[in-house]
């Protein structure tokens, strides 16, 4: 890869069989969670926008597919893209994955079954969560499922890492209905190498590709949603416009 950036359109598990073996340094990723209820019908039946839109939602924060699976298709299916991730991974590349409480402990166990090694969990705290309702906890953190394609030595390039992240959600850097905030990716995306080349299959609006190119490391991704695609393709434009990245 000698381009800052790749994005494809299309889905994920047929663009992942076209990248060459071992040629990435770090896999991070949102994909969708499949949750957003406490039963089936809620989280099948729904549409994302349904289950995830707050207040602050704009009318180009638009629905998106993958997010109706059932909880055994959903860890299959996850355990399919993820084990293609880690053939184009590098040996001892970072896996980080993102999900919420209620898909946490079946993220750790795809991670597994895809053939990652389990390293920790991190939360990512939120400081004005969703109200869950009088006599309920406040939905006010999501996690990040971490690990690595095999032994992962450590590296002094990168350094000490933090165990947790506070970012507030800010209206203006939001760009897709469950958009994690930039600032906050750029601290995660900091467990790849310097000049390393971040793979996300589900790109979003592409913050971690910004963010990716924001702190010096490249990326390469894929997004179904047309409209994205485009969001993603001018925000990372605009990100190589101001941070030149090695090629």
């Amino acid at each position: 890869m000698h381009a800052p950036y790749q994005l494809h359109h299309g889905e994920a598990l047929s663009f992942l069989r076209t990248l060459p073996t071992a040629s990435v340094d770090a896999i991070i990723t949102d994909p969708p969670y499949s949750s957003g209820g406490t039963h089936m019908t809620a989280r099948t039946q729904r549409s994302a926008r349904e289950k995830y839109a707050v207040d602050d939602a704009r009318p180009e924060h638009h629905g998106f597919t993958g997010d109706n699976r059932d909880q055994r298709s959903w860890v299959l299916w996850c355990t399919l893209w993820l084990a293609e991730c880690l053939r184009i991974a590098r040996a001892g590349a970072p896996v980080v994955l993102f999900t919420d409480g209620r898909q946490l402990p079946s993220t750790s166990d795809y991670l597994q079954a895809a053939g990652a090694t389990w390293r920790s969990v991190f939360p990512w705290c939120k400081p004005a969560g969703r109200p869950n309702g009088p006599g309920r906890f406040r939905n006010a953190a999501e996690f990040a499922v971490w690990g690595s394609n095999g032994a992962m030595p450590p590296r002094e390039d990168v350094g000490y890492l933090p165990g947790y992240h506070i970012e507030s959600i800010r209206k203006a850097d939001k760009h897709h209905l469950t958009g994690k905030p930039t600032a906050l990716m750029r601290q995660v995306v900091q467990i790849c190498p310097p000049g390393g080349v971040i793979l996300d299959p589900f790109a979003g609006s592409g913050t971690t590709g910004v963010a990716a190119l924001q702190e010096g490391r490249r990326f390469v991704g894929a997004e179904l949603d047309t409209a994205n695609v485009a969001i993603a393709t001018r925000r990372m434009a605009d990100a190589c416009a101001v941070h030149a990245v090695a090629a």
